[in-house]
């Protein structure tokens, strides 16, 4: 099956080459299914909180995107109340040399650079616009839970 010996491939280089403040868990009989937990990035409002996000991989990996989704509520414009974030990389300009260090990557950086273009969710991403203190008063308030 390509898609675990992908999926192996992605988890050594993700171990040799760790990215700051994300670790991965995923059950020895199924690597397909990961729990990837993500540290709010410093300079954000989300400073000092702890995310999970749920990976699932198709076997057809890596011709498929996999789905990945945020199971800690966030308060920001990409991402939706049930945890799908708005990353185009993950739909339709998904290519099978997309490596998961890159997708991790990206969404760390999404989730430490809100911005209301482009968004998921409209109303956080218009008060992001027009009161970002507010805005991230909120997503302070929502990673302290």
């Amino acid at each position: 099956m390509t898609a675990v010996r992908r999926i192996q491939k992605e988890l050594s280089e993700l171990n040799n080459k760790p990215i700051p403040g994300v670790s991965i868990d995923y059950e020895e009989d199924n690597i397909l299914s990961w729990k990837v937990s993500m540290k709010g990035p410093p300079d954000s409002p989300y400073k000092g909180g702890k995310f999970t996000l749920d990976v699932k991989f198709d076997t057809t990996f890596p011709f498929k995107a996999p789905e990945v989704k945020f199971l800690t509520k966030v308060y920001h414009p990409g991402i939706n109340e049930e945890g799908a974030i708005c990353l185009p990389m993950l739909k339709d300009e998904w290519k099978p040399a997309i490596t998961m260090s890159k997708v991790l990557t990206t969404i760390l950086d999404k989730l430490g650079h809100p911005s209301p273009d482009d968004p998921f969710n409209p109303d956080i991403a218009a008060e992001l616009k027009e009161n970002e203190s507010k805005f991230k008063a909120t997503a302070k308030e929502w990673t302290k839970k």
